[in-house]
């Protein structure tokens, strides 16, 4: 039983999270080009964060995706990441701008 959970230095912890995200406007744009590059995108971005995503699915207007996020960081925070980078993953590989400009995003607010 006890190979079920990872530990820190203090405690024990098991948290997986279902996260659902969506384009702003709830556009359909998740196929193609797009849909094979969000991919790796996303998990290298949690790896970042030292988290893992367990299980992943790209539909054509949202994201489902089940993560497993270490106790010391708050979901919101490494979800927020996670979006706020891979917006400009996209806006770098697909619009072909190279700095962000105000008032342009991907991904709807929370």
């Amino acid at each position: 039983m006890s190979e079920l959970y990872q530990s820190l230095s203090h405690s024990k912890w098991d948290c997986k999270y279902h996260v659902v995200f969506v384009p702003k406007y709830r556009r359909k744009v998740m196929f193609g080009e797009i849909r094979k590059f969000l991919g790796p995108i996303f998990h290298e971005l949690a790896r970042q964060k030292e988290c893992r995503i367990l299980e992943g699915h790209l539909m054509p207007d949202h994201v489902h995706m089940c993560i497993e996020i270490l106790p010391k960081y708050a979901v919101s925070f490494v979800i927020g990441f996670i979006k706020g980078k891979s917006a400009i993953a996209i806006a770098r590989q697909f619009r072909g701008k190279q700095q962000n400009f105000v008032g342009e995003h991907f991904w709807a607010r929370g």
